[in-house]
């Protein structure tokens, strides 16, 4: 159990906190899941920043995100997670945050990378954009989108039988999630860094250094989706010229617009990729990627719906991508509504 001393902004109070497991480690620091005895004993997952300058700095901006957050969604209405709390121990900023459970990536990984059925698809696409149009709405861009940073409320699942895949596998009985980690969340007035994102959820324009905003969310967005849907990443690279020559493999050519804008010309030779197809890297860009639809697990209404969706977000031009707001009308999401326990109620059929 550790007593720490709260001094930061005007508050200042005695914060009682028992560590009793540690819920992940990065380069920022650690996230501990601790008792708040201040908070009846509540569970809360506690974000320990390491006791450097721009890690300090880096929280700072961080605990400005989401107290704009949390003044804005009082109601607790567009699924971000939220800060119950921030203080120095030490010259350790530390912020604690409802706790929640597995992430979407950690429960599919621990379902063997099996796609997510597509009406938990739908629930958990719907929160999301809600959520992100949200940040959107108040001037925000989220700029680091995974699966890794969507995390189900409840993980809790039931194992059933897929004959189609002749295995059992896990089925989350509540699709309800948060949209978490808004330690590079950025608004529109602020300095732009240029490169942003995880590498698979990177968009063109930030890859071109073109400059970005709210669009380059929605192409995260899309490759999230994909990534439920057939259980693995849309562009499995680590290279910029190979990642571009992914993109025209998947959605045809770059627009000649983005090249000629583009600071990358090393990238282009005429205004085309400068790519060669019969290099090691062309064989496996040329094995790994083919048309969008292409990836298709079902000829039925809702999957083409879906990847109709999924074309619209993966739009190479950020102005023509469809916004969030539109996203949310589209007849993907109109499809016969799945609430939360209906979802639950689908996920226990067949046990």
């Amino acid at each position: 159990m550790a007593t720490w001393s709260t001094k930061m902004g005007t508050s200042s109070r005695t914060v009682v906190d028992e560590i009793l497991d540690t819920l992940g480690e990065g380069t920022f620091g650690k996230v501990v899941q601790c008792l708040d005895h201040n908070r009846n004993g509540r569970q809360v997952a506690l974000k320990i920043i390491k006791n450097r300058e721009k890690y300090r700095e880096a929280a700072k901006l961080e605990i400005h995100v989401l107290e704009k957050i949390s003044q804005k969604d009082k109601h607790k209405l567009y699924h971000c997670v939220q800060m119950l709390d921030c203080f120095n121990y030490y010259g350790h900023i530390c912020i604690s945050f409802e706790l929640l459970s597995l992430s979407t990536f950690d429960f599919q990984k621990g379902n063997n990378f099996l796609p997510y059925p597509i009406h938990h698809i739908r629930h958990m696409a719907q929160q999301i954009c809600r959520a992100v149009s949200f940040l959107h709405d108040n001037r925000l861009t989220h700029t680091d989108l995974k699966p890794e940073n969507i995390l189900f409320v409840n993980s809790d699942y039931s194992v059933i039988y897929n004959p189609d895949k002749k295995c059992n596998e896990r089925r989350v009985n509540d699709t309800t999630v948060r949209v978490v980690d808004f330690g590079s969340a950025t608004f529109d007035l602020e300095h732009h860094s240029t490169v942003i994102s995880t590498r698979h959820y990177r968009a063109p324009e930030v890859i071109l250094e073109l400059g970005w905003s709210h669009p380059c969310d929605v192409w995260s967005i899309g490759c999230i989706l994909f990534e439920y849907y057939k259980g693995f990443t849309l562009y499995q690279t680590h290279d910029n010229k190979e990642h571009l020559a992914m993109m025209e493999h998947i959605h045809g050519p770059i627009p000649q617009r983005m090249v000629q804008r583009s600071r990358k010309q090393s990238y282009f030779h005429c205004g085309r990729l400068n790519w060669n197809e019969c290099s090691k890297s062309g064989r496996y860009v040329k094995a790994k990627c083919k048309p969008l639809r292409k990836y298709l697990l079902s000829q039925g209404r809702e999957h083409h719906y879906f990847f109709d969706l999924l074309e619209k977000m993966l739009e190479y031009e950020p102005s023509k991508r469809i916004t969030l707001s539109y996203a949310l009308s589209h007849p993907f999401f109109l499809q016969p509504q799945y609430s939360a326990q209906t979802v639950r109620n689908s996920s226990n059929m067949g046990q």
